[in-house]
């Protein structure tokens, strides 16, 4: 170094070198600085130790090089201003994490031209701890501009650029990640409220490739009877065929992951090592793909594959979001599962009321039989033809005995396999558990249809003797004509009690709606057979309902109804 160079560079006056740092650390307390807070500490620095340029370089981890994140007098057309690590001045002072000063760059190799005209250079790391995060550098036109208290000076400003640099990031991150964590909360209720599986599919990779900024994101289905996958869903940002049908899962890229339950990420799926798998999807510009899997209780139900358009290294916060999001998935694919198995169940129950009804209806029928088939057997014994053997009217008359007597046989079978049997019907049973097991059952039909269900059990619950079965099939069938009242959703209060009455104390629950009411023409007559309002209805679920609770020597009664809605009393002799 030149001992006239050294002696000619003047430390920066106190009061100016103190306005920059002051103005610097203002930088972490403004809202707004995030974005041009390295512009704004770049300029200070530069004006307060007298430099002719300067520029903050910021090391990018993914590309491990210093990139341009502000310049003060250089050149827009000087070219792509950054520097691989140990490339240039700045190259080396973050490679080796501490500051240079350059009396004069004609006499170091190591110098990059950026401008014409510079003579001195100074750098100075940019660091958090050991790590360097960028480098600060500043040019002057004379040679030996800068001296040993200007490079002092400079690792000052640079260590509160750092910190201030560090805040604001933080204060990004932590404001993104509370982003993120609204985002996910609309998500999960979102994905929730998804009934049809396609629909979820769709929306989870949507909302995959949205939060985490990718060019794709996929989603594959496992089944482990057949040991394949299936990519059910692809969001992409270009147009891109999704792969086709089931793939052998020990032969593809998630295979990995459903066979270890873990997230696996992989570098470039470009590489040759990737080609030929089923898995991944035709096009070039997908490169680092993180997979995450689908799991619920255990149990691996897919996986989403998230791609992205460089190769780069997924970061923790990237990991977790999309951890985050495929447990969403995972929930949102079981509940459709369960609500698909609700349907079917609910098929069922449609189907044994149909049965039930048909039973009924059967024992209605030979009940009604029975009565004039006995008066036909009184008549004809009564008659008292006794025919010759060979008179062929005496084997008429034997035919029609033994035929009256089949029927009356016919006649009994069927009454006796409608009747409930005996120990079934005189069982005791908490009113309270026949409720709560119903609204086990229609749970998720009025999660499905909007509707809220109100019921606060009583302290006590009461007692009744009878039918289970039939008890609930009634209640069921108040629920569901409760649930069709309400297509746009709506509210079912139930309210259980006990009440005084003049041949007892009765256990009372009543069903109430927020309807539109039932028709005044009808209100007289809605437990009549074969009376529905509906084009797919029999007409004969009240009516059903009311023969079971009067067969329990209980009745089943409108209370209120109207625009607001309908209310409808169930009552049973309590039993002690």
């Amino acid at each position: 170094m030149d001992p006239r160079a050294q002696s000619s560079a003047a430390p920066a006056p106190a009061p100016r070198l103190l306005a920059a740092l002051c103005a610097i650390a203002r930088l972490a307390t403004d809202d707004d600085a995030s974005g041009r807070a390295a512009g704004v500490a770049l300029t200070q620095t530069v004006r307060a130790l007298g430099a002719d340029s300067g520029c903050l370089l910021l090391l990018n981890p993914d590309t491990n090089r210093l990139e341009l994140e502000a310049q003060h007098g250089l050149p827009d057309a000087a070219g792509p201003h950054g520097f691989e690590i140990g490339q240039g001045l700045p190259g080396w002072v973050a490679l080796h994490g501490t500051p240079l000063l350059t009396p004069d760059v004609a006499a170091e190799p190591r110098y990059r031209q950026l401008r014409d005209g510079v003579r001195c250079q100074m750098c100075a790391p940019l660091l958090n701890a050991e790590q360097v995060l960028g480098v600060l550098v500043l040019d002057h036109d004379t040679a030996g501009g800068f001296g040993p208290d200007a490079l002092a000076d400079l690792l000052v400003l640079a260590d509160e650029t750092a910190r201030v640099l560090r805040r604001l990031w933080q204060l990004d991150r932590l404001q993104g990640k509370a982003r993120q964590l609204e985002t996910l909360i609309t998500i999960g209720r979102s994905l929730v409220g998804k009934l049809e599986p396609q629909e979820l599919f769709d929306a989870l990779a949507r909302d995959a490739a949205q939060m985490l900024g990718s060019r794709a994101a996929a989603l594959f289905l496992h089944h482990p009877a057949a040991g394949t996958v299936q990519c059910v869903a692809l969001n992409a940002t270009a147009a891109i065929v999704p792969p086709a049908g089931e793939i052998p899962a020990d032969a593809c890229l998630v295979g990995v992951t459903l066979r270890t339950c873990r997230q696996t990420e992989f570098g470039d799926v470009q590489s040759p090592e990737f080609h030929g798998l089923a898995d991944v999807p035709d096009d070039p510009g997908l490169r680092s793909v993180l997979v995450t899997p689908l799991i619920y209780e255990n149990d691996v139900l897919g996986a989403l594959a998230v791609f992205s358009d460089r190769v780069h290294r997924f970061d923790n916060d990237a990991k977790r979001l999309s951890a985050a999001l495929a447990g969403l998935g995972a929930v949102a694919l079981q509940n459709t599962r369960l609500y698909a198995r609700v349907f079917q169940s609910e098929e069922t129950l449609r189907k044994n009321e149909q049965l039930t009804t048909l039973g009924l209806l059967a024992a209605e029928i030979a009940h009604e039989i029975r009565n004039p088939l006995t008066v036909l057997k009184l008549l004809h014994g009564g008659l008292g033809l006794d025919f010759a053997p060979d008179d062929p009217r005496h084997t008429d008359m034997r035919v029609i005995g033994e035929k009256l007597d089949q029927l009356e046989a016919i006649v009994l079978r069927v009454l006796q396999f409608a009747k409930a049997p005996a120990s079934d019907l005189h069982s005791r049973w908490s009113l309270l558990d026949i409720v709560n097991d119903t609204l086990l059952l229609v749970r998720l039909k009025l999660a499905q249809s909007k509707i809220t269900l109100q019921f606060d059990p009583p302290a006590r619950a009461p007692v009744v003797e009878g039918h289970k079965g039939q008890l609930q099939q009634v209640l069921l069938n108040l629920l569901l004509n409760s649930t069709q009242a309400m297509p746009d959703g709506g509210t079912i209060t139930l309210r259980l009690a006990t009440e005084r009455h003049p041949e007892g104390p009765r256990a009372v629950l009543d069903v109430a709606d927020t309807g539109g009411g039932i028709a005044p023409a009808l209100r007289d007559r809605i437990f009549d057979s074969f009376l529905s309002t509906r084009p797919d209805g029999t007409g004969l679920g009240l009516a059903i309902a009311r023969r079971i609770m009067l067969s329990h020597h209980g009745d089943i009664q409108l209370v209120t109804t109207g625009p607001q809605g309908t209310t409808l009393r169930l009552s049973l002799p309590l039993k002690s």
